[in-house]
């Protein structure tokens, strides 16, 4: 079984910065990407940006020039620097890996982590 857990989410000010952070752990898997997700009270789950395990990055385009997300493989992390924040972008963040175990390939999700941007 695997188990993702986020931290780093909170209550910031208009133009201010966090930093989530995602860890993978358990037995018998290789992950292939990980990413961060946002649900806002009354929308759907969208995706905020994703990173393959050979690098490659993309993002959603409300996000492009002011989050960046990042992975240390050999800590099966992933992280998501989010700078000049937005009242907008508050909601539940959650990570997600694209893992192969146990001969197949699954998704896992974490709890989610809430990110407040008011003044």
């Amino acid at each position: 079984q695997v188990q993702l857990v986020e931290s780093g989410g909170g209550l910031v000010q208009p133009g201010g910065s966090l930093r989530l952070s995602c860890v993978a752990s358990g037995s018998s898997f290789s992950i292939n990407a990980m990413g961060w997700y946002r649900q806002a009270p009354g929308k759907e789950r969208e995706l905020v940006a994703r990173i393959t395990s050979d690098g490659n990055t993309n993002y959603a385009d409300s996000v492009k020039g002011r989050f960046t997300i990042s992975r240390d493989s050999a800590k099966n992390t992933v992280y998501l620097q989010m700078n000049s924040l937005k009242p907008e972008d508050t909601a539940v963040y959650y990570c997600n890996a694209f893992l192969w175990t146990y001969g197949r390939w699954r998704h896992y999700w974490g709890q989610g982590t809430q990110v407040t941007v008011s003044s």
